[in-house]
Order: structure tokens, then C-alpha cells, then sequence
């Protein structure tokens, strides 16, 4: 079902077009932990270790079509709201050309050039052999993962969050299957990890070819050569899009600097409440992505007061959700960071972490809410411009500022008053700023 944002009970549309989103992260996210279950139980600690290391360095690769999946948001919303037919068709067409550069320079490059690059990230000789060939493998399924979470793109900048979901849904059963089957069953070992993992995705990316195709939900075409207009614009939203992933990644790593000053028990504790954190932020994600699509209709249709609405609601939105996000956090922060781990000492870490990042939850959707709503606008350079700022400028100092003064309990500090300060240089960058001016397309 495709929404018209344009019209319609915006609080309605905030809610049932966010709500499949964050089910197709939730499942995104189990995908994820289901894998590294499997593959430690099964084959270890060490081949465990090896899928983290290449898992790393794909999502470093692949941050520039991540970024150009952002670009398709804003695009493709904004056509859509134009109400321009033939521009949105061409600009789909223009995409699946770039992408289809993109995809066989990352395979033939990945394959090329996966042990060279585990050697520079220091990856231990023991994972060696094993990360290599993970990694590998898949670089040659690389295809599948870039094409599904693009036609994903492309049906919520038309207004649909819900097919989506049956793509992510079945890569997710046929992983949860496949897994065992691959690693154990036909003893193929971390080889296994990855055909698992790569033929769920081939599945689900053909399936989502076939469902889009058959149902006409995107007016995709046979491939042409686009034209020099479209790409430049996809280049000029894409690049900077892509580099925000970067600046993010980077960012993180650099915080973990902070952590493993700490010791080994704050470590543990740090990696079980990231993996709590990466389930909290799937509401305020969801909602990033859902004004970004609600937003860029209306911006294309030129409907700044339903604009200015839409970023009104989802605000009250995130405060209610993030709200109660935090409570359940706090009251159940201990339980859920054993489910994890069981040395007391990483827990003790972890579970004071956790209630006190619980106070600032509602300023991180803030961030998330006001940043999707520029995106939406085509202005990618700001963004980048705000991430440097919230992780280079605010969160990895403060993180280490605070660290220094109140010890491990101060990461937390650190990291809440960054969300707290980020949320309000948003906020009057999404007053005051010049995004409002931006035009990705000339008029006529």
C-alpha cells in the first residue's frame, strides 16, 4: 500500500508508516544476532571473532551505498510529491545504473583485496584464513545485499513501508534455516556462515524483483544510459550521504578507544549495552526514516506548513515512545544485560550504563526526527557537517572529558550530554539553517 503524504491525517501516517520500519530493523538487527549465535555455538569463539572482523570492514565498504540508499529517499520522496512521473522513472533508472557500477567494483575489489585489508585492520593469524574467506564469500554475494535494501529505499520514498517487510522477513526464516544446514549439516564450516547468508539475501532480493515487477509498485525499467543531469544530482546527494556513514563508523571506534582504557570488565559490559542499544534506537531510526519520506514528499510538492507539521508530530511522537523506551530500560537494565553476560563485574558497568543513558533517550530521536526531515531536502553536506559535529566535536571529546573525571561511570555521562547538546545545534540548525532553500531539481 503506497501513502500520498501530501493529504491525510499526518499523526496516521506518522503511525502506521513508521510502525513496519522499525519491525524491519528489529528483524535486520535479529538477523544479525541470530547469525552470531549460530556460528559461535557451532564453530567457536575464534571463528566468532573472524565474522565480526570482516562483518566490520563490509559495513565500512558498503557506507557509500548506504549513503546512496539515503540519496533514493530524498530523490525519489521529492518526485513522488512533484507528482512527476517521468522524472521519478528516470531517477530509478539513473540509480540502478550507479548501483550496478558500484556492485562490480566492490565485488571484483572485495574478492581482490579481502585479505590485504583484514591485515591492515590487525586482524589475529589464527581468524586469518577464516575472515577471509567470510569476507569473500561475501563480496560475491554483495549484489544481493545491496539490491534488496534498495528496492526497500525505493518503496518508502513512494510511500510503502510494508512490502519491504516481507523481503527482510524472508532473508531472516530462510537465515534462521539455512545456518545450521550450511555450517553443521553439510559441515561446510564458516564457509557455511556465509553461502547461509548469501543465498537468503539472493532469495529475498529475487523475490522482491519479482513481487515489485508483478505488482507495478515502482516504475522500474530496463537499464539505460542516464543522462549527465540525473547523475549529478544523485552524485551531489549520494557522496556527502555516504561519508556521514564514515564519519559515524569512525566515530564509534574512536569511543571504543575510550572504553578499552577501562579494562576488560567494562569492555564486556560496553559490547552487551551497545547490543541493548542497537534494539533502542530502532524506534527513533524507524521515525528518521519515516519523516524523511514524509517530508520529502511534501518538500517536493512545496507544502512547507505540512513540512513544518509532520517534523511537529513526530517530535510528541518520539518524546511519548522514547519516553517509555527509557522506563522499560531502567526498571529491566539489569536482566537485559544478562542476557548477554554474567561476570558481575561487566555487569555492574552495563546495567548503571544503561539506566542512566535512559534520561537521555528522547534527545537522540530528536536527532534522528529533525536531521531525516533536512535530509529530506537534499541536503547531505549539512548533515555531514552535523554528524562531525556530534561525534567529532561533542560525543568522542565529551566521552573521554567526563571519562577522565568520573571514571567508567562517565562514558555515559559523556554520551548523554553529547545527545542533549546535538539535539539542540539540530534543532536551531533546523530553524535558523538555509535547508529550506535547497533545490535538488530545477523548476520546469
Amino acid at each position: 500500500m503506497q501513502h500520498d503524504f501530501t493529504e491525510g491525517n499526518i499523526w496516521r501516517h506518522l503511525v502506521v508508516f513508521s510502525s513496519p520500519i522499525m519491525l524491519t530493523d528489529l528483524l535486520q538487527t535479529s538477523y544479525q544476532i541470530v547469525d552470531s549465535l549460530w556460528i559461535g555455538n557451532l564453530l567457536g569463539a575464534n571463528a566468532l571473532g573472524a565474522v565480526a572482523v570482516s562483518a566490520a570492514l563490509i559495513f565500512t565498504v558498503l557506507s557509500f551505498v548506504i549513503g546512496l540508499n539515503n540519496a533514493t529517499l530524498a530523490i525519489l520522496s521529492q518526485q513522488k510529491g512533484r507528482d512527476d512521473h517521468a522524472g521519478l522513472k528516470n531517477y530509478l533508472n539513473a540509480f540502478v545504473v550507479i548501483l550496478s557500477v558500484l556492485v562490480v567494483i566492490l565485488t571484483v575489489g572485495g574478492i581482490w583485496l579481502a585479505e590485504s585489508l583484514l591485515r591492515l585492520l590487525g586482524t589475529p593469524e589464527v581468524m586469518l584464513a577464516d575472515a577471509t574467506l567470510y569476507l569473500q564469500i561475501n563480496f560475491i554475494g554483495i549484489l544481493f545485499l545491496v539490491g534488496y535494501n534498495f528496492i526497500s529505499a525505493v518503496l518508502r520514498s513512494v510511500g510503502d513501508s510494508r512490502t519491504p517487510l516481507r523481503f527482510v522477513s524472508l532473508a531472516v526464516i530462510l537465515n534462521i534455516v539455512l545456518d545450521p544446514l550450511f555450517i553443521a549439516g553439510f559441515k561446510l564450516g564458516i564457509a557455511g556462515a556465509a553461502y547461509a547468508t548469501i543465498l537468503s539475501q539472493g532469495i529475498a532480493f529475487l523475490y522482491g524483483v519479482y513481487f515489485v515487477l508483478r505488482h507495478k509498485l515502482a516504475p522500474f525499467t530496463l537499464p539505460s544510459v542516464p543522462k549527465w543531469g540525473e547523475i549529478k544530482v544523485i552524485l551531489h546527494v549520494g557522496i556527502p550521504s555516504g561519508l556521514q556513514m564514515a564519519v559515524i563508523s569512525a566515530g564509534l571506534a574512536a569511543i571504543m578507544s575510550v572504553v578499552t582504557s577501562f579494562g576488560e570488565d567494562v569492555v564486556g559490559g560496553f559490547g552487551a549495552a551497545q547490543r541493548i542499544d542497537s534494539l533502542i534506537m530502532l524506534p527513533a531510526g524507524a521515525l528518521g526514516t519515516a519523516v524523511s519520506s514524509m517530508a520529502g514528499q511534501n518538500i517536493g510538492a512545496r507544502n512547507w506548513r505540512r513540512v513544518h507539521a509532520i517534523t511537529r508530530y513526530a517530535l510528541v511522537y518520539n518524546l511519548i515512545v522514547m519516553v517509555l523506551v527509557g522506563l522499560v530500560v531502567y526498571l529491566f537494565a539489569e536482566i537485559g544485560v544478562r542476557m548477554f553476560i554474567q561476570d558481575a563485574g561487566a555487569v555492574q558497568f552495563a546495567t548503571n550504563y544503561l539506566k542512566t543513558m535512559a534520561f537521555f533517550f528522547p534527545f537522540l530521536g530528536i536527532n534522528f526526527v529533525l536531521n531525516g526531515v533536512v535530509r529530506a531536502s537534499g541536503a547531505m553536506y549539512q548533515i555531514l557537517i552535523l554528524n562531525i559535529i556530534s561525534f567529532w566535536v561533542l560525543r568522542y571529546p565529551l566521552t573521554a572529558l567526563f571519562a577522565s573525571w568520573a571514571g567508567p561511570q562517565g562514558i555515559a555521562y559523556g554520551m548523554g550530554a553529547s545527545f542533549v547538546i546535538s539535539s539542540i545545534v539540530a534543532t536551531l540548525y533546523y530553524v535558523f539553517g538555509r535547508w529550506k532553500k535547497k533545490q535538488l531539481f530545477s523548476e520546469g
